[in-house]
């Protein structure tokens, strides 16, 4: 359990008191993280925990235990604070406080959510209440402290800054039943906050309950495997044929072989795009949550990621998480751990805000996923690593699986289920690219797929619009050849993608403020209507399919006689694909990133190019015979039955 606090409330006062408590998390936040907290959380600190102590002192509450900075298991969240004791009947209980430094907020369209004033702009945020009850959530679902209410727990915000209003954003009655259950307290409102703390916890005792919540452990709750279960099995879309249940089949009876002999297994299920990889690892946490394994699902996409979440519902969403989350997790702390687009693995977990581990400092972060469970799966493209930071490679999850002594079995899936399913196509992609040799030099043609050259970026928008407006999902992309603004300060995006008089803006930036109505946040763009309006990059694109894609290839990649394809530094806005690599990695990360774009419809693709010469070879590799022939056999013979 990690926290950078905790101790009794009598001492939290007087560290309070004398203008220490911040500096005890200081040192701590050092020790545990090695660098120094900005100095706006120290503030925060200082601010927040002195009106927290007032708060504790005018109730009289200095027989209680407090965690500060308390961290949710596998999790890189924290609460601010955790108030631990009895009520007046002698039940344990604990009660986590939200602080905020807000003293007003203005109203956000987002639900659950308020705008806050940020460096010059307003941004989203969810309201204090709705993220208490999530904190609170979680650990209810995943905490043994807290299963089955062994230790109740209450959640409330305090936002000591803020002359109560009943006319506030933050009261306002679209915000009921949030605070309804987790109450909001304002600055001049203290002895309300006296009187929730007294009725949950005025019997004190709180050190007992504080070490009952040291000593448990992170293990989803039986009911929250079961709803992530119905959660998954309800969404329609995700049904498996054929090799697809072979692999399940076969991963499902060695989890329940490791889980009864305590052994250890890795599986490496290696496919191209639309070969069902993600379909079936969700599949696979459906089903071993539903039989009471302790399954999560990571990613290294925060867009995959935040849209599965966004599919399986708020309660659900814990166990969806990302491959830089065990840096510091427990031995088998998972019964399963499902790795989805694993080519996205990095070499490493650790960042500026996270501290290396100090016995193995260099510690890889495959290391870190084979160490956390039982039973990991990977699922994984080796041609689809597209930042010079992605390492992700099954010869070394091999490797680094057999220093572990771990069995390893491998799956291939092969059965095509995106383009239409033409396995002909991704093949012919994966040629042109010069990617790999294949037995699809020429495109030929497939009566379910579509593919087409057009000649400018209006006429690929038109033929994606057209789709569109026929029911059919359909996204923009292109290569990463434009600067990235942030929106202004209307929240509108910027058309940084022009060329030749037409111009539309990428899809909006990871950590983008307010946006105007209509427009997605950036993980949301593959997902939501209004998506159609922007182009998407390969950080939003990857690991989604549409119906129709259509592809601006830009001049980053480009094909030149007796050279060949030839990657082009001065072409891209991409720094985290250029930073570190050579020309040769460089190109060989583009091919990949346009393998990728070409390759996300399920029924067609239509492809513009900013380079003549790159277009030309492309046309090259077209048998137009063959397509001729296979539309005249498509097309219906006079004569035939018109009934």
């Amino acid at each position: 359990m990690a926290e950078l606090y905790w101790g009794t409330t009598s001492d939290f006062v007087a560290q309070a008191t004398q203008n220490r408590i911040a500096e005890t998390l200081r040192r701590a936040f050092f020790d545990q993280l090695g660098h120094e907290p900005a100095p706006s959380e120290l503030r925060s600190w200082r601010n927040s925990l002195r009106a927290l102590a007032n708060a504790v002192r005018a109730g009289g509450f200095l027989d209680h235990g407090l965690f500060l900075e308390f961290q949710l298991p596998l999790s890189s969240r924290r609460i601010d604070a955790l108030v631990t004791g009895e009520d007046h009947e002698g039940r344990p209980g604990a009660v986590l406080v939200e602080l905020k430094q807000w003293d007003h907020a203005e109203r956000s369209e987002v639900p659950d959510c308020v705008g806050v004033p940020y460096g010059g702009t307003v941004r989203d945020q969810l309201h204090p209440s709705a993220q208490a009850g999530q904190y609170r959530e979680y650990l209810v679902d995943t905490h043994t402290a807290f299963h089955d209410a062994e230790v109740a727990l209450g959640a409330c915000a305090f936002l000591h800054d803020l002359p109560y209003d009943a006319q506030s954003e933050l009261y306002d009655p679209r915000h009921a039943n949030l605070l309804g259950v987790y109450p909001l307290f304002a600055g001049d409102r203290v002895d309300e906050l006296v009187a929730y703390l007294d009725d949950r916890l005025g019997g004190g005792g709180g050190m007992g309950v504080l070490r009952t919540v040291r000593e448990g452990r992170y293990r989803p709750h039986r009911k929250l495997l079961e709803h992530t279960a119905a959660m998954i099995r309800a969404e329609p879309s995700y049904v498996l044929l054929d090799e697809q249940q072979v692999v399940f089949k076969s991963i499902l009876a060695r989890a329940h072989q490791a889980a009864e002999l305590d052994e250890e297994a890795v599986f490496i299920v290696r496919g191209g795009p639309g070969t069902g990889k993600s379909v079936l690892a969700l599949n696979l946490v459906a089903e071993l949550s539903a039989a009471g394994f302790a399954t999560h699902h990571a990613t290294g996409s925060s867009a995959f990621t935040q849209t599965v979440r966004k599919v399986v519902g708020s309660r659900a969403a814990k166990q969806f998480t990302y491959f830089n989350t065990y840096l510091n997790a427990e031995e088998n702390e998972l019964d399963v751990l499902v790795c989805d687009e694993a080519h996205r693995i990095r070499r490493h977990s650790w960042n500026r805000w996270t501290k290396r581990n100090a016995e193995d400092p260099d510690r890889p972060q495959i290391d870190e996923l084979l160490a956390v469970a039982r039973v990991v799966v990977f699922f994984i493209d080796d041609l689809q690593a597209v930042r010079a930071g992605e390492i992700g490679d099954s010869a070394w999850i091999e490797e680094l699986a057999a220093e572990r002594g771990a069995d390893v079995v491998e799956h291939r899936l092969e059965l095509q289920f995106r383009c239409g399913g033409s396995e002909g196509f991704v093949r012919w992609v994966e040629s042109t690219l010069d990617l790999r040799r294949t037995a699809n030099p020429l495109w030929t043609g497939d009566p379910g797929f579509t593919f087409e050259i057009v000649d400018s970026p209006e006429e690929l928008e038109a033929s994606i619009r057209a789709h569109a407006e026929a029911g059919e999902s359909a996204r923009l992309v292109a290569g990463y050849c434009w600067p990235w603004s942030d929106p202004d300060a209307d929240g509108q995006l910027v058309a940084d993608v022009a060329i030749d008089g037409w111009a539309r803006p990428w899809n909006a930036r990871p950590n983008a403020g307010r946006l105007a109505p209509g427009i997605p946040k950036s993980h949301l763009w593959a997902s939501e209507e209004g998506g159609l309006e922007q182009v998407g990059c390969i950080y939003t694109a990857q690991g989604f399919e549409f119906d129709y894609v259509g592809v601006i290839f830009g001049d980053d990649l480009v094909y030149r006689p007796r050279q060949g394809w030839v990657g082009r530094r001065e072409h891209s806005h991409d720094g985290g694909l250029k930073r570190g690599v050579d020309d040769e990695r460089f190109t060989e990360l583009v091919k990949n990133t346009y393998r990728v774009l070409l390759t996300r419809g399920l029924k067609g693709c239509y492809v513009t190019f900013t380079d003549e010469a790159t277009r030309d070879f492309v046309e090259s590799r077209i048998d137009h015979r063959a397509l001729r022939e296979l539309a005249a056999e498509q097309a219906p013979r006079y004569g035939q039955d018109r009934r």
